[in-house]
């Protein structure tokens, strides 16, 4: 049995996405949304896997917490200090955090693009943001800098990592690969940075997705950037190293970013 804890849970493309991945592996899989309330984690996590639950997906506003109540943690939920992925093994409760690997596969995977000696930029200095740096940071960029509106939870979220940090009004066009790690997309909010940044870039990833290009996305689209693309293909990465996890299989991760993309715009 597996499961997706989320408040809210109700717009989750895990069940679908799942399912899609063991059609590919041949096998039946009971994969469930569950609606968590804000002050219940704990207690819900301990009763699914009391209950015979084997690995369970984490969404908002529950990553923190589940990084908290795990057993023993992966390198990159460390990292991250969050975690979006749970295993009952060995009788102890593992975490990973699969979001920034997924964020790397669907860049490397799906665009096409190596990120190894590329000039990254990434926006935002909140969880998103962390979780995804570590990962990116294994792929040996060139450069690597974080920016966010408040400067100073871009300075100290950078100093743990090591790596550089300015003012989003500061950023000038030298950036190969930029990638929005804020919520502004999720309020259809633009971010204040320059045209000749954006358009300089080789691509510009917005880790939030929708059936329309995100208001970010359109910014970097008027500035003539060569590629953009959304965080869906993200989604359905960090799912199968999640997958990977539970059940020893890597799929195909196109063919299903493809299905659900289309059942997306049908809705």
């Amino acid at each position: 049995m597996f499961a997706v804890f989320g408040n809210p849970v109700a717009h989750s493309w895990s069940p679908q996405i799942h399912q899609a991945f063991a059609h590919q592996q041949g096998r039946n899989l009971v994969y469930e949304r569950r609606l968590i309330p804000i002050d219940n984690f704990a207690r819900e996590v301990n009763k699914f896997f009391q209950n015979g639950g084997i690995g369970a997906n984490v969404t908002v506003p529950f990553k923190t917490e589940a990084f908290l109540l795990a057993n023993e943690l992966s390198t990159r939920a460390r990292a991250a200090q969050a975690v979006n992925t749970l295993m009952w093994r060995d009788n102890c409760l593992y975490a990973d955090n699969t979001d920034g690997i997924g964020l790397v596969r669907a860049i490397k995977e799906i665009i096409n693009l190596s990120l190894r000696d590329k000039r990254i930029l990434l926006l935002g200095a909140g969880g998103a943001a962390r979780g995804v740096i570590q990962p990116l940071l294994e792929q040996q960029p060139a450069q690597f800098t974080l920016a966010n509106r408040t400067a100073t939870k871009a300075e100290q979220l950078a100093a743990e990592f090591g790596i550089e940090s300015l003012p989003v009004n500061e950023i000038t066009p030298v950036y190969d690969v930029i990638i929005n790690a804020t919520s502004g997309s999720l309020h259809g909010q633009s971010i204040q940075i320059a045209p000749s940044v954006l358009g300089n870039a080789e691509l510009v990833y917005d880790m939030m997705y929708a059936k329309e290009p995100t208001a970010f996305l359109l910014q970097a689209q008027q500035a003539s950037c060569q590629k953009i693309a959304d965080g869906l293909a993200m989604l359905v990465a960090q799912a199968a190293e999640s997958y990977f996890l539970w059940h020893g299989f890597q799929p195909d991760i196109a063919s299903v970013l493809s299905l659900i993309r289309q059942q997306m715009e049908a809705q």
